[in-house]
C-alpha cells in the first residue's frame, strides 16, 4: 500500500516534497520507519533523515539545519553526474561490452566473464573511478541487458531447405486427412544414472537440498540410459522406450515396433500405410544403411508402406517431438537425480501436459559397426520421391 502511493506521488512532487512525505511516514510508522519507507519509496535512508531534519531540525543531527523555504536543495548541493566529471567514461564502458569487441583478441576482457565487477575493474585501470554499481546503471542507460546464449545459428541452410519444409507440411496434411499416422521420431540426449544433480528447482524443505554426487563420471554399474521416443502428431500421445544399450538404427526401429504394438494398432486397426518423420543424421539419419534394413524388416512384419521425410540438415530443433514431447519430459523431471531405470521409466511415463505417454525399459542389445553391403542394401523395396529422394522415399513390403 505504501509503495502504491509513492507510485502515485512521484510523478507529482519534486524532491524536497517527496523528502518530507517519507520523513512524515517514518515519523508517523516510529520504529524502523525509515528503513520501511525506504524500501517502499525507493529513496534512500540518508535521503529520509535528512527529510527529517527538515521536519524537525535538529531531530537527526545539532549539524544539519534545514534549507530556506523555497529551495528544493541547499546551495550546492547533489553530487555531479559522473558522466559530466569524466566524460570518455561511457565511450569506454561502451567499447569493452559492444559486440565487435567480442572477436577482438586485442579486447582486454576478450577471453574473460563481463560481469559489472569485472568491467569496474578495468575501466578503474583505465583512470576512471567508477564502481560497479554505476557500471549496472551505465550499461542500463546504453541499453544493455543480461542475456543468455540463444539457439538460432544452424550452419549452412540448404538451399532446398524451405521446400522440404513445405514437402513434409503436404505430406502430413495428405496422411492425416486419410487418417494414416504420422509419427515424429528422435533420440532425446543420453542421462547418467544415480544420484547426479538434474538441472531445475523443486520444493524442498529449506535448509535440507537433495544432496548429490560431486561429479558427473558414469556410473560403471549404472551407466547411462538412451531415451529413443516416437510421437504421434495427430493424438498428441507419445511412446518412449529407454533403451540401456547403443543407440542404433536396429534400437530406433524396435521402438517404432513397440510403439506401433502397444499404441499405434489400437488407434490405426486398418492403415495401409505409415508417415515417419526423422532428422536427418543419428539412429535414423538419411545415410544410415541400417535404418533402411530394419525398416524393411518392420514392413514386411507389418505388411505396411512406410513413407518416409527427413528434415534439412541443421534443423533437428524443427522436429515436432522436440518441443511438443521431450520438453514436457525434461520439465517433469527438472530437480530430481534419475537415480534407477525404474526412475526414469516413472517420470517420462507421468508426464502429465494434456499429452499421454507410455515408456518402457528396452533391456535388449544393439551392437554397433554392422555392416551393410550394396547387395542387402538392393534387396529393400525403396522407392525415392522426384523431389530429394536422399531424404524422401517409401519402403513397401517385399513382392511374395
Amino acid at each position: 500500500m505504501l509503495q502504491r502511493k509513492y507510485e502515485l506521488l512521484r510523478p507529482l512532487l519534486d524532491e524536497r516534497s517527496m523528502r518530507l512525505c517519507a520523513a512524515a511516514d517514518a515519523v508517523a510508522l516510529g520504529r524502523g520507519g525509515p528503513s520501511l519507507v525506504s524500501k517502499a519509496s525507493g529513496l534512500s535512508r540518508t535521503t529520509i533523515y535528512v527529510g527529517l531534519s527538515d521536519l524537525e531540525p535538529g531531530i537527526t543531527s545539532p549539524d544539519v539545519h534545514p534549507k530556506p523555504v523555497g529551495r528544493v536543495r541547499r546551495s550546492g548541493g547533489g553530487r555531479k553526474n559522473l558522466t559530466e566529471n569524466d566524460p570518455g567514461l561511457v565511450d569506454d564502458l561502451d567499447k569493452l561490452v559492444d559486440p565487435v569487441t567480442r572477436g577482438d583478441p586485442e579486447s582486454p576482457l576478450r577471453w574473460t566473464c563481463k560481469s559489472t565487477t569485472k568491467l569496474a575493474k578495468e575501466l578503474r585501470a583505465q583512470g576512471h573511478q567508477v564502481s560497479q554499481r554505476t557500471v549496472w546503471t551505465l550499461l542500463d542507460q546504453l541499453d544493455y541487458s543480461m542475456q543468455s546464449n540463444r539457439k538460432t545459428l544452424e550452419g549452412a541452410e540448404h538451399p532446398d531447405r524451405d521446400s522440404q519444409f513445405l514437402h513434409i507440411a503436404e505430406k502430413v496434411r495428405q496422411f492425416q486427412q486419410a487418417g494414416f499416422p504420422v509419427i515424429s521420431v528422435d533420440t532425446k540426449k543420453k542421462e547418467l544414472i544415480g544420484r547426479f544433480k538434474n538441472p531445475g528447482r523443486e520444493w524442498e524443505e529449506k535448509g535440507r537440498p537433495v544432496d548429490v554426487n560431486g561429479h558427473d563420471f558414469a556410473d560403471k554399474e549404472l551407466g547411462k540410459v538412451v531415451p529413443y521416443g516416437v510421437y504421434d502428431l495427430t493424438h498428441n500421445q507419445g511412446w518412449v522406450s529407454v533403451g540401456i544399450n547403443h543407440d542404433t538404427a536396429e534400437f530406433a526401429i524396435a521402438t517404432i515396433r513397440r510403439w506401433w504394438k502397444r499404441m499405434g494398432i489400437r488407434l490405426y486397426p486398418q492403415a495401409p500405410e505409415l508417415l515417419i518423420m526423422a532428422d536427418g543424421g543419428g539412429s535414423n539419419g538419411s545415410r544410415v544403411r541400417l535404418w533402411k534394413i530394419e525398416l524393411q524388416k518392420l514392413v514386411q512384419e507389418l505388411n505396411m508402406t512406410i513413407h518416409v521425410c527427413h528434415f534439412p540438415p541443421g534443423t533437428s530443433k524443427w522436429n515436432k517431438i522436440e518441443h511438443r514431447m521431450f520438453c514436457h519430459i525434461t520439465a517433469n523431471w527438472r530437480g530430481k537425480p534419475l537415480t534407477s531405470h525404474e526412475v526414469i521409466v516413472n517420470l517420462i511415463g507421468n508426464t502429465k501436459t494434456g499429452l499421454q505417454i507410455q515408456a518402457e525399459l528396452d533391456t535388449g542389445s544393439y551392437p554397433t559397426g554392422i555392416q551393410v553391403s550394396d547387395e542387402d542394401l538392393a534387396q529393400v523395396c525403396m522407392e525415392k520421391a522426384d523431389f530429394h529422394g536422399e531424404w524422401n522415399y517409401r519402403i513397401s513390403p517385399r513382392p511374395k
